[in-house]
């Protein structure tokens, strides 16, 4: 099954699923394209490194600077699902991953590949998801609502915003005196687990 990985970040999740790939003559997805939504994100350079097609789909690289500057928001999204919609497409994606994917999807795309699409979370969803519930924005929100675990959300991507069915969920205690970076440095390790299994799980269920 060939998958597309959205990113927008450092990547560590990707590589979680190009060390997986690389490690196991079974594993039942194949990587063909990273799609990243800015030009600078660290995740090319291992989708590269990992000898993956990688493209950019910004609203810059996808409009032009001009037509992107006057843009809004929701213009801009749908310009860019829109293109990566077609990316995958022509190659004959089966499958979509968003890991660390910070913009939203929207338009032909989720009715396209409706349960086909999935997004790793860091949070116990539902709680603490939803427009702004991103990176250490979330660990911020758990740490000052006091509660006693967090961890990642492996689900389906929906016309919502994290609102779609949960996939995988993996825990961890939140510790006396925790702080964000101590709190996502122990939740990264499950979100390398939740996005290998979650991806798994979805290529089992495209069968």
């Amino acid at each position: 099954m060939k998958i597309a990985v959205l990113v927008s970040g450092g990547g560590t999740n990707l590589q979680a699923l190009i060390d997986y790939q690389k490690s196991h003559e079974d594993c039942p997805y194949e990587i063909d394209v990273v799609i990243s939504s800015t030009k600078t994100a660290y995740s090319i350079e291992r989708a590269k490194n990992a000898g993956i097609d990688c493209v950019i789909k910004s609203p810059f690289a996808v409009m032009g600077k001009d037509a992107a500057s006057a843009a809004s928001r929701e213009e801009k999204n749908i310009a860019v699902s829109n293109a990566i919609l077609e990316e995958c497409r022509s190659r004959g994606i089966d499958g979509i991953v968003l890991a660390g994917y910070l913009s939203v999807l929207t338009g032909d795309i989720i009715s396209e590949y409706s349960n086909r699409i999935i997004n790793l979370h860091p949070a116990l969803l539902p709680k603490f998801g939803g427009v702004g519930m991103w990176g250490h924005n979330v660990h911020e929100a758990v740490l000052a609502a006091g509660e006693k675990e967090s961890g990642c959300t492996v689900h389906y991507v929906d016309g919502g915003c994290d609102t779609g069915k949960i996939i995988v969920q993996k825990k961890v205690p939140v510790m006396p005196g925790d702080t964000v970076d101590t709190l996502y440095a122990r939740i990264a390790p499950k979100e390398h687990e939740a996005i290998v299994e979650g991806t798994i799980a979805l290529v089992n269920s495209i069968h």
